[in-house]
């Protein structure tokens, strides 16, 4: 999967069912190489929540499921 594929994927709370936001970059562990978060920007609920930030990271551990056209997360606001 590339970097491309999951942008193109809504970012889905399974907490509330709202979308989160998109994914525009991603966070990678120097060390060993695996993604470490992904780099989203929040949709305009959320930029409510997260009032001086203009992006956010959603770290691998909080990943439910990566779908054909949305990622399910768990995560907290």
């Amino acid at each position: 999967m590339r970097l491309s594929d999951l942008q193109s994927k809504d970012v889905i709370s399974i907490i509330d069912g709202k979308k989160i936001g998109n994914i525009i970059d991603i966070k990678i562990e120097e060390r060993t190489g695996q993604i470490e978060a992904l780099v989203v920007e929040p949709n305009h609920f959320f930029l409510n929540v997260f009032s001086s930030r203009q992006e956010f990271e959603i770290y691998w551990p909080e990943i439910e499921k990566i779908g054909e056209d949305v990622i399910l997360v768990k995560m907290k606001v």
